[in-house]
C-alpha cells in the first residue's frame, strides 16, 4: 500500500512539474512528450489534486484558465478513466453524455461546412451562410448544458472542497459563450459575403469556438464526470435529476425517468407530495400536468426574459416539442426568417401595446388555430407570453346543435 500511495505522489509532483513548465513557456509538444514518457496514464483523480494544489500555492487562478487549453491538449489520451463508475441510463450523468453526443454531432457538421469554402460557387455561399447560422443557433443551447453544471453541479463540489476545477471551468464557459456569441453575429453579418471572406470568418471565429466548444466535451468526460461519480450520493444526484427541467436540456430529450434505487420513501413522497397553490384551489404535481395534458389545446410558455418555460404534453399535439427547448431563448425555436415577427410580438406585449396575437392556417389538411397572449400580474407587470395552439377543423364543421348525450366514437 505504501508503494501505491508513494507513486501517486510521484506522480502527483511530475505533474505539477510539468504543468508548471508549460506556464513557463515550455512548447507544449515537447511537454507532451515527456509526460507520456514519465508518467503513462495518469488517473483523473491527480489532475484535479495537482490543480487543486497549484491554486493553493498561489498559481492565479485566471492562469491557470489561460493555460487550460494547453494542458488539455498535452493530457489528451493520457488520463486514466478506467475506474471510472458506470453510470444508469437517465442519471444526471448519462444525460451530460447524451447532451455531448448531440454537441459534437453538431461541431462535426460545422467542421465540414467550414472545409474548402474558397471553393464553393458563389451562388451557393449565401446557402451555407445559412446552413452554419443554424448550427450555431443549435449550439447556443450548450449554455443549458453550462448552466447545470454551474448552478446544479458545482455547488455539491464545493461543498466538499473540490473549488479549483469548477471555478477554472466555469470561466472556460464563459470564454465559450462569448466565442459562440461572436460567431453567431459575425455569420449575421455574412450576408452577401463571398467565399474567400466566409473562409477567413471560419479560420478566425467559427473554427476556434468549434474546437473550444470540443476541448469541454473531453475536460466533462475524462476529467468532470468520474469526478463527480466519486465523490456525490445518490440522493445529491437526485436533486440534481429533479431540478434539471427548470433549467432545460441542451439538444437532446431524456427518455428515462432515473430514481436511485434506495431512495428513502420518505424523501421520495415530499417530491411527489410538493402542492401548487393558487387563488382557487391548490393542485399537486401529478393533478396539474393531467389537466394541461388534457385541454384539447397546445400550450407553450415563454417567459419574461424570452426563455421557453414550459409546454404542455396532450396526446395529439400540433406542433413538435421536446424537453431540449426548455430554457432556450424563443427566437432559436424559429427559422432566421421569421425571427423578426417574434421580436414584433414580444416587444408589443412588453410595452403594453398589445395583449395578443392570432394567426390561422391550413396545414396537412387541418384548420388551425395560434394565439400569443401576453401574461401580466395584478399590477400589469409583463411575465410572459402563451402559446395556444387548436385544430379546429372538426369544430368549424359543427352544425346544428347536441343536447343529448353521446360520446364521441374511438374508432377511425
Amino acid at each position: 500500500m505504501s508503494e501505491l500511495i508513494n507513486n501517486s505522489e510521484k506522480r502527483k509532483q511530475q505533474l505539477k512539474g510539468l504543468i508548471l513548465k508549460l506556464h513557463e513557456g515550455d512548447r507544449p509538444e515537447a511537454v507532451r512528450k515527456e509526460l507520456a514518457d514519465l508518467l503513462g496514464d495518469v488517473p483523473y483523480g491527480e489532475v484535479v489534486e495537482v490543480e487543486q494544489q497549484l491554486i493553493r500555492e498561489g498559481l492565479p487562478q485566471r492562469e491557470i484558465q489561460e493555460f487550460c487549453d494547453i494542458h488539455t491538449a498535452v493530457l489528451d489520451g493520457h488520463i486514466d478513466t478506467s475506474m471510472a463508475q458506470l453510470v444508469p441510463p437517465g442519471h444526471p450523468v448519462d444525460v451530460f453524455k447524451h447532451e455531448n453526443e448531440e454537441v459534437q454531432s453538431v461541431t462535426a457538421r460545422i467542421t465540414q461546412l467550414c472545409a474548402n469554402l474558397n471553393d464553393v460557387p458563389e451562388d451557393e455561399i449565401e446557402e451555407r451562410i445559412l446552413q452554419l447560422r443554424a448550427m450555431f443557433n443549435q449550439l447556443a443551447d450548450l449554455d443549458k448544458h453550462y448552466r447545470r453544471k454551474e448552478n446544479l453541479l458545482f455547488p455539491h463540489l464545493e461543498s466538499k472542497g473540490i473549488t479549483g476545477p469548477p471555478t477554472v471551468m466555469w470561466g472556460k464557459h464563459d470564454e465559450i459563450r462569448k466565442q459562440l456569441k461572436t460567431a453567431r453575429e459575425a455569420l449575421e453579418a455574412a450576408a452577401g459575403s463571398s467565399g474567400e471572406k466566409l473562409a477567413a470568418v471560419a479560420d478566425m471565429l467559427l473554427l476556434p469556438a468549434v474546437r473550444a466548444v470540443d476541448d469541454m466535451v473531453m475536460k466533462e468526460e475524462q476529467i468532470l464526470f468520474p469526478m463527480c461519480m466519486d465523490h456525490l450520493t445518490d440522493l445529491e444526484w437526485y436533486e440534481i435529476h429533479r431540478q434539471t427541467p427548470e433549467i432545460g436540456f441542451c439538444l437532446h430529450d431524456p427518455q428515462v425517468d432515473w430514481k436511485p434505487k434506495d431512495m428513502p420513501r420518505q424523501a421520495e413522497a415530499a417530491v411527489e407530495g410538493d402542492a401548487v397553490r393558487m387563488p382557487s384551489g391548490a393542485l399537486n404535481p401529478s393533478e396539474l400536468t393531467a389537466i394541461l395534458n388534457t385541454m384539447p389545446f397546445d400550450v407553450t410558455f415563454v417567459d419574461a426574459d424570452d426563455k421557453v418555460k414550459y409546454f404542455s404534453q396532450g396526446a395529439e399535439r400540433i406542433f413538435d416539442r421536446n424537453r431540449a427547448i426548455l430554457g432556450r431563448d424563443v427566437r432559436l425555436c424559429h427559422p432566421p426568417s421569421s425571427v423578426h415577427i417574434v421580436d414584433t410580438i414580444i416587444d408589443d406585449f412588453k410595452s403594453g401595446k398589445q395583449d395578443r396575437a392570432p394567426f390561422w392556417i391550413q396545414l396537412h389538411g387541418k384548420f388551425i388555430h395560434i394565439e400569443y397572449f401576453a401574461l401580466r400580474d395584478p399590477d400589469g407587470r409583463y411575465l410572459g407570453t402563451l402559446e395556444v395552439s387548436q385544430d379546429l377543423t372538426d369544430k368549424r364543421a359543427l352544425d346544428g346543435e347536441q343536447r343529448l348525450l353521446s360520446y364521441a366514437s374511438t374508432e377511425e
